[in-house]
């Protein structure tokens, strides 16, 4: 996929001469590179279970394109009922790579891309083959809990190009129980095939909805797992909201009048501050505000049999009495923009709408409907946060951090948390030189987006006075504070582990 297709697919338009000249930023070397990735040799070294510890379950719901900032939670009444009012919401949750493969592995592994070198969704530079290739597999919070005593559980979308064209019945290390599509239809929600513990099992029924397959797959395991002596670790990975925004038969009417919300950036009048990629496209037509109204109500109907889950499960819980010793997490791998800056439906952006996603946790010693809105948090943070929880020092070179004080209201003090998120995008594939490097770089703080581009361009946004991101200050403002971004960038780039976190935590601004 060259830059002109790939645009196309998440809602910009090139001007052809906006790339003559253009540098390319800070290359990585494309061999697979160990050293890098932090795993070592023999990766059960690399954790340390904590002994005679309380080990709660856990459950992790993952959905695919979930957004944060347009609104389609709201029309999820049970994850409110069940989650949001009896557990921690975490409002500024951002995935620093906002595309499904980078964004899915920083969940397994708490490293950014730049580090774990997934770097794009398709081979050879992205995807489970090179995850698999890198030999990460061996350590994720599945061998780590696995290690811990854990009974594992995986259910749904894993990663993109997963599985082996030629062995589509591999599982892979630390799950002990595993359900993922391995051919057919998944994204459309019918006619496919599960690789089921290594079996391969068709589901062709037209009543064999995947969003309730994994339901009931998901309530089973719990069901199972109860009674057994070791504690679990269950994720369930859905489809949806991911195109085509299938719902299930039942909700296919549902909401016939919402249209997507027209928010500040909707559409925009002056998108001239912006890159090429967006700084050249017409005003969105009405035919386009049309399809964007079809996609957002389609994504909330198949979000429906997500909230039903949800219930299901929660139900299950009780009724087994393991609410009082089970962590509930609910979460996406990206956002997703409708209209924003005249974007078509579509990720991958360095905007909110695409790098802020929920985060949404119940479970012991997390207060009721608490809000966390002060500290900035990232999908990096999933892993150690669930390593803590389950008695295990996770591997040195994890870039996150805990987030057990945010969630059970002990925080420490501000300034001794980190003061930049940084965001990263590398395409779809190679560039024409064979070098995989970002298409943009940037810093989201408290206060301020900062964002390099590969064309040369930088934007800036101070998120107080412009939430929406429409007026680049970049332009006008002064160049050593400029720098200061730049560098300060940088530093986090071309770091991983405890010395990346105490360069986040060092605000130079």
């Amino acid at each position: 996929m060259n830059r002109r297709d790939f645009l196309k697919l998440t809602g910009g338009a090139l001007a052809i001469g906006a790339l003559q000249g253009c540098s390319r930023l800070l290359p990585q070397n494309t061999a697979p590179d160990l050293s890098r990735t932090g795993i070592s040799p023999s990766a059960a070294d690399d954790i340390t279970i904590i002994p005679n510890v309380e080990r709660p379950n856990m459950v992790f719901i993952l959905t695919d394109d979930l957004d944060a900032q347009l609104g389609t939670t709201d029309y999820m009444p049970r994850l409110q009922t069940y989650l949001t009012d009896q557990g921690a919401s975490l409002g500024q949750f951002f995935t620093p790579t906002p595309v499904c493969c980078p964004s899915r592995i920083s969940f397994l592994t708490g490293q950014y891309a730049h580090n774990h070198q997934v770097y794009m969704n398709a081979s050879p530079e992205g995807s489970f083959k090179k995850f698999n290739l890198l030999g990460s597999e061996a350590s994720t919070i599945a061998t780590w809990l696995n290690a811990a005593g854990y009974h594992t559980g995986f259910m749904g979308k894993y990663m993109n190009e997963y599985p082996f064209p030629d062995n589509k019945t591999y599982v892979p290390a630390g799950w002990d129980e595993w359900y993922s599509p391995a051919k057919g239809k998944p994204y459309t929600g019918f006619e496919y095939t599960l690789n089921e513990n290594g079996a391969l099992v068709d589901y062709f029924d037209p009543s064999q909805y995947i969003g309730d397959v994994l339901s009931d797959k998901a309530d089973d395991f719990i069901r199972r797992s109860a009674g057994g002596a070791e504690p679990f670790f269950l994720q369930v990975s859905t489809y949806a909201p991911h195109e085509p925004y299938t719902p299930a038969p039942r909700h296919a009417d549902a909401f016939p009048d919402i249209q997507a919300p027209r928010t500040p950036s909707f559409n925009a009048e002056d998108v001239s501050g912006k890159p090429s990629d967006i700084r050249y496209n017409p005003p969105l037509s009405e035919a386009d505000i049309q399809d964007i109204d079809s996609v957002h109500r389609l994504r909330v109907q198949s979000m429906q049999a997500v909230d039903e889950m949800i219930e299901r499960l929660m139900n299950t819980l009780d009724e087994l009495n393991l609410l009082d010793n089970t962590y509930i997490f609910f979460i996406s791998d990206n956002g997703f923009h409708l209209g924003q800056h005249r974007m078509k439906p579509g990720k991958a952006h360095q905007y909110e709408e695409d790098i802020r996603v929920p985060m949404i946790v119940r479970g012991p010693g997390i207060p009721a409907g608490m809000s966390v809105d002060n500290f900035l948090t990232a999908n990096i943070d999933f892993p150690p946060t669930i390593a803590e929880l389950a008695g295990v020092i996770p591997p040195e070179y994890v870039d996150g951090r805990s987030l057990v004080p945010l969630l059970k209201n002990t925080p420490p003090p501000a300034e001794e948390w980190r003061q930049a998120v940084q965001i990263e995008f590398f395409g779809h594939q190679l560039d024409e030189s064979g070098e995989v490097s970002p298409w943009y770089i940037g810093l989201r703080t408290n206060d301020h987006l900062y964002v390099e581009h590969s064309e040369g361009m930088i934007e800036l946004y101070n998120l107080h006075a412009d939430p929406n991101q429409l007026n680049n200050l970049a332009p006008e403002a002064d160049p050593e504070r400029i720098k200061l971004f730049s560098q300060w960038l940088r530093a986090i780039y071309n770091s991983s582990g405890i010395e990346l976190r105490e360069i986040e935590q060092n605000n130079p601004l």
